[in-house]
């Protein structure tokens, strides 16, 4: 499918580091690995405002037989260092400690939010709001804070985001009046409880949220059913958008007849349509290092979001090579889309996602590509 607009629109070479939260607080010099998944509304003056992702990582982690991670303390940010000879740094954002029961890693980078903010129509970059950027703030959040996605439930904007730490990799909660001055809620979904999408609406009156949890193990379908076992798209619901109860029927689950969504999360939050729920989403084939990215979409009952009432099989975005060429020197990825943002834009929607754990695109898609 193409598109009447389809472009990178933030990139690492638009992020200013001497305005970054961590400038003149890490001993040691960094650069923007990536800026990239942004978080997606619509601002009471009418343009939109994207939440990017700014992954700062130091410039020369590998020093003295030794690879250095940053870490939010109270007071600054700490570098810790662990002997190369107990660790794997075979991907670039991560490194996983060898030995042990457990699969255990730390980040390359500490990640922060930086509120950008663009035209209506998402073409054009109006403003860059260092000053209202978000860092951690706790211990739960000591190794960044990442992946925002934001929903417009009544007159309040409510921003998920995923916190890193050795405590326990979380979803925090956001609220704002404006969207741009942001109150942290602290954490509402626990360990590896990630992609959380808060509807854009209430469901009677109750929130309702899309969540991925994460382990190791699943159970398999018995032979010949439509599914397939592995990460799904759950569900829960909120009296408050604080305290959420598990959904106790499945949501968005992989289908057993293709490969490409054997793993699987939330992209941008459930809008309502006419039709129902529409809600854009991550399917990623095992292939290679991290595997391929693409975008689909579904549609949900208005009334229980667990009825899928249609599915795309069929990828709504794929990973764009001619978008990143301009950057190329700065990839260390390929093959991913990561949708993370939709606003109704009348006869189409701005769709944000980030391209390549790189930059920021912004795809103009028309409402006939739901029919």
């Amino acid at each position: 499918m193409t598109f009447s607009h389809d472009a990178l629109i933030f990139s690492p070479r638009d992020v200013d580091l001497s305005q970054s939260p961590l400038a003149g607080k890490v001993d040691a010099e960094t650069y923007v690995l990536g800026a990239f998944n942004p978080g997606m509304t619509r601002l009471p003056n009418g343009n939109l405002l994207l939440m990017v992702r700014v992954a700062e990582a130091l410039k020369t982690p590998i020093r003295d037989q030794h690879i250095h991670a940053i870490r939010w303390t109270e007071h600054s940010y700490a570098l810790d260092a662990w002997p190369l000879e107990h660790v794997d740094t075979a991907d670039p954002r991560k490194f996983m400690m060898r030995g042990g029961g457990w699969k255990v890693m730390a980040l390359t980078s500490l990640s922060w939010l930086l509120p950008v903010e663009l035209n209506a129509d998402g073409t054009k970059i109006e403003q860059v709001h260092y000053d209202k950027a978000i860092a951690p703030r706790d211990s739960y959040q000591c190794y960044g804070v990442e992946d925002a996605r934001i929903s417009k439930v009544g007159d309040r904007y409510l921003m998920t985001s995923c916190s890193v730490s050795p405590e326990r990799h979380s979803t925090t909660l956001y609220s704002s009046a404006d969207a741009m001055d942001w109150q942290l809620e602290g954490i509402v979904l626990d360990h590896q409880n990630k992609d959380m999408l808060i509807f854009e609406g209430l469901i009677g009156d109750k929130f309702f949220a899309q969540t991925r949890p994460l382990g190791d193990l699943y159970f398999a379908y018995p032979p010949g059913s439509e599914w397939r076992s592995g990460p799904s798209i759950n569900l829960a619901s909120s009296p408050d958008a604080l305290h959420w109860k598990p959904y106790d029927k499945p949501g968005i689950r992989p289908h057993a007849k293709t490969i490409a969504t054997a793993r699987m999360g939330g992209g941008a939050p459930p809008i309502l349509t006419d039709e129902g729920w529409l809600t854009l989403w991550h399917g990623v084939e095992p292939m290679g290092l991290v595997g391929v990215y693409r975008t689909y979409w579904s549609l949900l009952d208005r009334d229980d979001p667990s009825v899928v009432l249609k599915t795309s099989h069929d990828a709504l975005l794929e990973a764009n090579p001619a978008l990143t060429d301009p950057i190329k020197d700065l990839m260390y990825l390929d093959n991913v889309v990561f949708t993370t943002g939709i606003a109704d834009a009348g006869d189409h929607y701005v769709v944000a996602s980030g391209e390549a754990d790189l930059g920021c695109r912004i795809t103009h898609i028309p409402k006939t590509a739901f029919a």
